[in-house]
């Protein structure tokens, strides 16, 4: 029955019309994973309504066409800029970057398109094996298995920091903390909203993902004045298929890490902003020298992260075919569509309608083939951007940042969220504050929080006794407890150590300015780790009427982050703290010129509207810090705006911010209608 369902639906599929629409999905899913911020969820609500006149196989094979290579294309802008084009290739920035700015972008190109196109095929290969068998798994899986899943996911990721492990830990109770912000569901308090609607609903994760990982980026690059790759860039199929070589390689990873990927991606709510994080931290733990490489341009992170976050489209179809409940919220989505063309997911799609099943499945596999093939034979051409100089690139990517932030909820506040995590971020990168841990935190936050309040309200705290439970909690107990025990042991021996020794005469301090440098970033090393220790005493104290409910995780978060800075505090008198490694950041001068740059676009598009305001900000950021002529810069950015003005004005229909001059002329505003 099997067989004949999967032989039916490959021979529905081949019909060139639908063959022809998969292309279509296929190749509108590549451009809007390039675009940071949009993501598949954008895409599918777009052109869902699109499909309505087509019968169900072509619409859900066109619709999964799109979702099935988002999380393949993204991987350009993550690799090329460090900027994630979607949440889920965010892990990929890590070393996928670096590798660029070393001149290796087509070999990361090529080993994350490889690893994507493998990840993909599994997941579906996993997806058609496990459809008749899945149901009793999805079943058992409790919500205190689901709570610890989480808590190991975010523990993988803060033992990434080897030498900074205190600060990773500081950083996942920071990012937990965000995730509080706004209305508690339970009980309704309103959590540090300071009064602002804005903040009823939280902070946006594309603001805060774009602030801490793309515009730190952006601000060194604009101030380097150099290209992104400060080496030569090979752009021919050589080194392309060196990073294919790279992901056969190691196949046992990409198999493993797609496993991870199909795994969690089965389980609804976990979705792809956790799934990259969880198999990088994995594979940072199984992997040879990983402590010295990952983070600094290995390819192994790069192959890692983009096989899981393939695999993951397979394993999201199954809890959405089985029972009706989405694995993601693209899933939500096709839900919507499945409901719209008269099918109803659940039993029926493992029995009468198994041809419906298949067809999906033999798309998501056709779908990742295609998208993979597409993506390598450009990724050359990809690569070449690498060489564009920054004071052009820096502008228009700025521009793009600002679109995508906008989208997540289309207020000015996500405007200032990306500036406000954008200085936090590159603070961070400076100072060697390890960033994954925060934003996964902040991902899972939500989910952990949830998942917590139903375990203690159905199990109270009996659920950490459970057999799965407890055995996840002590694995994670050994990993974050073992080094910090022999990290505060090695401060408290030291400190013994020097106080018995006979004093030594000061040190003379080195004139040099690498040296002052280094002292100015040990003494804001130290005024952070103080008003992070500010911020968990301001939240004990601010939650500590609230109902138990709404300040249980607020008040263990802090109790966490307290002690974790104590430690860290501990290190800083002991002199036993992480060393802040030699910098490579540009001047400060330098960068706050650039952030200058960045708060003057932010503050024309209040005044002018948001797409004069990047019209007008590339045309003078190019002739003054590009040193670009007239003409060249004409050439660029007036169909850069043209290209924007069509996509968003005319094909999405996105409400633009109103400016303050179109309040002030309503005839202006009347006559350029939505731009002002």
């Amino acid at each position: 029955m099997v067989l004949d369902a999967a032989l039916d639906a490959l021979i529905t599929l081949s019909d060139p019309m639908r063959l022809a629409f998969v292309v279509l999905g296929t190749l509108l899913g590549l451009m809007v994973g390039v675009i940071p911020g949009i993501g598949g969820l954008v895409g599918l609500s777009l052109l869902l309504p699109f499909t309505f006149a087509m019968d169900p196989f072509t619409a859900l094979a066109f619709l999964v066409g799109v979702s099935a290579v988002t999380t393949t294309s993204d991987t350009i802008p993550a690799v090329l800029f460090g900027v994630p084009g979607t949440t889920g290739s965010a892990a990929t920035v890590l070393d996928g970057h670096p590798m660029a700015r070393q001149g290796q972008a087509s070999r990361a190109l090529g080993a994350a398109f490889s690893a994507s196109v493998i990840g993909g095929l599994f997941g579906a290969l996993i997806l058609a094996v496990s459809v008749p068998v899945i149901r009793p798994f999805i079943l058992s899986v409790s919500t205190p298995v689901m709570l610890t899943i989480c808590l190991l996911g975010l523990t993988l990721v803060v033992t990434l920091s080897k030498g900074a492990m205190v600060k990773g830990l500081i950083a996942a109770a920071v990012g937990l903390l965000l995730a509080t912000i706004g209305d508690e569901a339970q009980t309704g308090t309103m959590r540090w909203t300071f009064g602002t609607f804005y903040l009823w609903d939280g902070l946006s994760l594309v603001a805060v993902a774009l602030g801490l990982f793309a515009v730190p980026e952006m601000l060194d690059l604009g101030a380097s004045k150099r290209k992104i790759a400060r080496d030569d860039v090979q752009t021919d199929f050589r080194q392309q298929f060196e990073g294919v070589r790279d992901t056969l390689r190691n196949w046992w990873l990409v198999l493993r890490c797609s496993s991870i990927g199909t795994l969690l991606g089965s389980i609804p709510g976990v979705g792809a902003n956790v799934i990259d994080w969880v198999a990088y931290g994995f594979a940072a733990q199984v992997t040879k020298n990983s402590s010295e490489t990952f983070g600094k341009g290995d390819v192994r992170g790069v192959i890692a992260s983009e096989s899981s976050n393939n695999a993951k489209e397979g394993g999201s179809l199954v809890p959405t075919l089985a029972f009706g409940v989405p694995g993601s919220a693209t899933m939500a989505i096709l839900l919507g569509a499945f409901l719209i063309h008269g099918i109803s997911p659940g039993p029926d799609m493992l029995g009468p309608r198994l041809d419906v099943t298949f067809t999906l499945i033999w798309t998501v596999a056709l779908a990742n083939i295609l998208g993979a093939g597409l993506c390598l034979l450009l990724a050359g051409q990809f690569a070449k951007l690498a060489l564009i100089r920054g004071g052009i690139l820096v502008p228009l990517i700025f521009s793009v940042m600002t679109i995508g932030a906008y989208q997540a909820s289309r207020s000015l506040g996500d405007l200032a969220v990306l500036l406000i995590f954008g200085i936090i971020g590159w603070m961070m990168k400076r100072l060697d504050w390890p960033r994954a841990p925060l934003i996964l935190a902040f991902v899972l936050g939500a989910l952990i929080e949830n998942y917590l309040f139903i375990s203690v309200l159905r199990y109270e705290f009996a659920w950490v006794t459970m057999p799965v439970p407890a055995t996840l909690l002590t694995v994670m107990a050994l990993m974050l407890l073992t080094p910090m025990i022999k990290w505060a042991y090695a401060s408290l021996t030291k400190r013994r150590d020097t106080a018995q020794s006979p004093a030594q005469p000061a040190a003379v301090p080195r004139p040099d300015g690498a040296g002052v440098a280094r002292r100015a970033d040990h003494y804001a090393d130290i005024i952070l780790l103080v008003g992070v220790i500010g911020l968990f005493s301001y939240v004990l104290w601010s939650s500590w009427d609230w109902r138990f409910s709404a300040r249980m995780m607020p008040h263990a978060l802090s109790y966490a982050g307290l002690l974790a800075g104590g430690l860290l505090a501990l290190g800083f008198l002991t002199g036993r703290a992480p060393r802040i490694r030699p910098s490579t950041a540009e001047p400060l001068a330098l960068v706050l010129r650039q952030m200058a740059w960045l708060v003057g676009l932010l503050v024309s598009i209040r005044l002018v509207g948001m797409l004069p305001a990047i019209a007008l900000f590339g045309i003078v950021y190019m002739l003054t810090e590009g040193r670009t002529r007239w003409h060249h810069t004409l050439l660029i950015v007036v169909p850069f705006v043209l290209a924007l003005y069509l996509l968003f004005q005319n094909m999405l229909n996105i409400p633009w911010p109103q400016s303050l001059l179109g309040d002030l002329f309503p005839a202006l505003r009347a006559t350029f209608g939505r731009i002002l």
